[in-house]
C-alpha cells in the first residue's frame, strides 16, 4: 500500500467516525412493509412460495402510474384436487395497501383476471392466493411508478356524475390455445370516478374525498363467478376482465355497490354467436 492510499484509508475512516460525509456511512436498510402487512392483512397465517400455483404480471415501469396493468392468474398443476378460494392483491407501498381481494365462488371457473391499479411509489406487489385447504401461496414483482393514488382524475366532476353507475358487459372468444379448451374472457366496466382521497380539486385545491367501488359481485346463472373487495388501489372507472368457462350459461349479472351505499346492478343474455 503507498503512502498516499494510506493517507486516504486514514481520512475515510475518520470522515465515518467524526459522521462528516453521511454518503460515506453505511446507508440502512430500506424499510419493508411486508412483514407487517402479513400481520395485519393475513393475520400472520404462513406463506408458501406460489411458483406453480398463482403468477402475477405487470410491467416493471409503468407509463401511467395512475392506470397501472396487472394480471393474476391461478396455474394449479394437474392433478392438484383443490382450488382456488380467494386472491388479495397487495402493493405494498400504497396508502391503503390492499388493493382488492377477489373471493372465487364455489364452483366458480375464472383462471384469470386483469384489472387497473394505481400504484403510488416504487414497491413490490404481492398476489396471495388462499387454496380450499387454508393454505396460502405467494407470488410478487417490482413495480416502478409513483403518484398514482394522487393523479388528477381524468373527467371531470359532472362528467363524472353523468356516468357514475353505468355499466358495461363485454363477452370475448378466448385467443391461443386456450380456445380449444373452451375458455371464454368477459370485461366488466363501470362508471365511477373511485377517488382516492388523496387527489385535489384543481380549482379548490382541496383534497377530494374518498369515493370508490368497495363491492362488486359477478354471477354466472345463479352461480357467484367471484366478489370483489375494492379499495381507493383500484383505478378510476374500475375495468375487470377475466377468463372462465361458460358452462352452458343462459346469462350473466353485475351488482357493484360504492362507499356511499349506491347500488349498481346489471343483467346481460350470454353470447353464442362471434365467440
Amino acid at each position: 500500500m503507498t503512502v498516499l492510499t494510506l493517507m486516504r484509508v486514514i481520512a475515510l475512516a475518520a470522515a465515518v467516525q467524526v459522521g462528516v460525509p453521511a454518503a460515506m456511512a453505511a446507508a440502512p436498510e430500506p424499510y419493508d412493509p411486508w412483514p407487517g402487512l402479513v400481520q395485519d392483512i393475513f393475520n400472520s397465517r404462513p406463506m408458501l412460495d406460489g411458483a406453480g400455483i398463482i403468477a402475477i404480471e405487470m410491467p416493471v415501469r409503468a407509463e401511467d402510474a395512475a392506470i397501472v396493468p396487472v394480471t393474476l392468474r391461478t396455474t394449479l398443476p394437474p392433478g392438484d384436487g383443490r382450488r382456488v378460494r380467494a386472491i388479495t392483491l397487495v402493493i405494498d407501498q400504497n396508502p391503503a395497501p390492499m388493493a382488492g381481494r377477489f373471493e372465487l365462488g364455489p364452483e366458480s371457473t375464472v383462471s384469470e383476471i386483469s384489472t387497473r391499479v394505481r400504484v403510488n411509489s416504487y414497491t413490490d406487489v404481492h398476489a396471495v392466493a388462499e387454496l380450499s385447504d387454508g393454505q396460502l401461496y405467494m407470488s410478487k414483482i417490482f413495480v416502478k411508478a409513483s403518484g398514482g393514488c394522487s393523479a388528477p382524475a381524468a373527467k371531470n366532476a359532472e362528467e363524472a356524475k353523468g356516468k357514475l353507475g353505468q355499466i358495461r358487459f363485454r363477452q370475448f372468444a378466448k385467443a391461443g390455445d386456450s380456445a380449444s379448451s373452451g375458455l371464454r374472457e368477459a370485461q366488466v366496466m363501470i362508471g365511477h370516478p373511485n377517488n382516492s382521497g388523496l387527489q385535489m380539486d384543481q380549482v379548490t385545491h382541496l383534497y377530494v374525498p374518498p369515493f370508490f367501488i368497495n363491492e362488486m359481485r359477478v354471477w354466472q346463472d345463479d352461480s357467484l363467478l367471484f366478489a370483489v373487495e375494492g379499495g381507493i388501489s383500484i383505478s378510476e372507472d374500475p375495468n375487470i376482465r377475466f377468463s372462465y368457462l361458460p358452462q352452458g350459461a343462459k346469462r350473466y349479472r353485475v351488482e357493484a355497490k360504492d362507499t356511499e351505499g349506491h347500488i349498481f346492478q346489471g343483467e346481460w343474455k350470454a353470447e353464442t354467436s362471434g365467440m
